[in-house]
């Protein structure tokens, strides 16, 4: 079992965020396994591998260029899981997001799964 380690989840934060601001998506590999199991949302199917995540990657973003600002907040770590409240704001156009990122870490600190639990302003929430 890995123990992720606050500074460590802090420098995996640090490098999601320049990986989603970098064209291309080589430095995948240094996040995440393999075998990464990336759930984008609680109403989607995973995205199984690092393959696959290459390619959900590139589709789901506008390019290196995206500006946007992006904070994060540690809630809870445990033995190999994080818990982290991400909040973004992209810049043109104009729209936020405010997420629950669920991850358990492999060995080496690379993440092994991942869970996107988003929510936009404006989103329907169920209620």
């Amino acid at each position: 079992m890995a123990v992720v380690r606050r500074e460590e989840l802090q420098r995996w934060l640090r490098g999601y965020e320049r990986a989603w601001r970098t064209a291309g998506t080589s430095s995948l590999s240094e996040l995440f396994t393999p075998d990464v199991v990336y759930s984008p949302s609680p109403r989607s199917e995973p995205v199984r591998g690092l393959e696959d995540l290459s390619k959900f990657w590139e589709k789901s973003r506008s390019g290196p260029d995206e500006q946007f600002d992006m904070q994060s907040e540690m809630v809870a770590m445990e033995n190999e899981t994080a818990v982290v409240r991400v909040f973004v704001e992209y810049l043109h156009p104009r729209r936020y997001w405010r997420d629950l990122w669920v991850m358990k870490f492999a060995a080496g600190g690379r993440c092994a799964l991942f869970e996107e639990w988003p929510f936009a302003p404006g989103q329907s929430d169920g209620h």
